[in-house]
């Protein structure tokens, strides 16, 4: 019989349900218009970014995968950067569906940017179902490959950069350390993986415990992968660099930094992640916030929790800096 779910903490428990009461759950594919429009109307304008001058922005319209379209990075430089800047690289969250390199989640990495004084390049990727794997991930490694080429003409640091996302976008920056290694190219300082999808089978305890419980909840998470997928989610065969759980070796990866609420569906496959790094020698810091929903924070940011999520964030990346 499966547990109940543990309960949220006190601040978030408000929250939850009125969110869950104004944004349909679970994802269905006929759902997946809905979260466009949600995501585009959230949409940070040039001013927001800029954040009263403290970056310089641009858009980037860079080569695409080999036969594919060109995709476009966003670059936030800080203005007061006196020399080479390390980078966030951040790959926006959306269940896989929807989401954009303006997302409302690059508010929080601004911020981390901010205290950190780095820059952030955010890449729009082609999205699930028109465009199913692997096209999001090649996408994303294209913009990394050419940000790396070009880092030091932008006053970027290629050395120090970044890989970040929610979510989606989580699965997505694991899966460029990954296809980074493997096919030898840029080598991240660090891999930032907030409360990210790692594992197509959704087969993990909490997938089941938090069936219909918070946000992004299991079954949502099935529809995500299943955009992604089609017929070979949970199927053998699925590649790691779209479904990193898939991995069978996690050694020789940038230190990471993954975070999960434990009440959210992606819980236990996290907490699988960093153990397996772990079990190769590899280094992970991992956070699991009690009481906590997925991407708590981006709905929240007021809460205890979520300034501590924040915080933990900004130390470990100034640890890794600092090396």
């Amino acid at each position: 019989m499966q547990a109940p779910p543990p309960p949220f903490d006190a601040e978030l428990a408000g929250p939850i349900g009125w969110i869950l009461g104004e944004l349909p759950m679970p994802l269905t594919p006929e759902l997946i218009p809905d979260r466009r429009r949600r995501s585009a109307s959230g949409r940070l304008g040039d001013e927001q970014i800029r954040r009263g001058g403290a970056f310089e922005i641009e858009e980037r319209t860079v080569p695409g995968p080999a036969g594919a379209p060109e995709i476009t990075l966003l670059v936030c430089r800080p203005v007061s950067a006196g020399g080479p800047v390390p980078v966030i690289y951040h790959t926006h969250g959306g269940g896989m569906v929807a989401g954009s390199h303006r997302s409302t989640e690059l508010v929080g990495e601004l911020d981390r940017a901010q205290e950190l004084g780095a820059a952030v390049v955010s890449v729009e990727y082609r999205l699930a179902p028109e465009h199913p794997d692997p096209a999001p991930v090649e996408d994303c490694y294209a913009g990394l490959c050419w940000l790396a080429e070009h880092a030091e003409g932008l006053g970027l640091d290629p050395d120090r950069i970044f890989l970040s996302g929610n979510s989606a976008g989580g699965a997505l920056a694991a899966g460029l350390a990954l296809l980074a290694r493997d096919r030898s190219g840029p080598r991240p300082v660090g891999q930032v993986l907030q409360f990210p999808m790692l594992d197509d089978r959704c087969g993990s305890f909490s997938a089941g415990q938090m069936a219909r419980v918070g946000l992004w909840d299991g079954e949502s998470n099935r529809a995500g992968w299943t955009a992604l997928l089609g017929e070979r989610r949970g199927a053998p065969g699925v590649s790691c660099y779209a479904a990193p759980g898939r991995a069978d070796d996690l050694s020789g990866l940038p230190p990471a930094f993954i975070e999960v609420g434990s009440v959210e569906a992606l819980r236990d496959e996290g907490i699988t992640y960093a153990s397996r790094i772990w079990q190769t020698g590899g280094e992970a810091e991992l956070h699991v916030w009690s009481g906590a929903f997925h991407s708590f924070d981006e709905w929240v940011p007021d809460a205890v929790v979520s300034k501590a999520a924040h915080a933990a964030r900004v130390a470990w990346m100034r640890r890794v800096l600092a090396r």
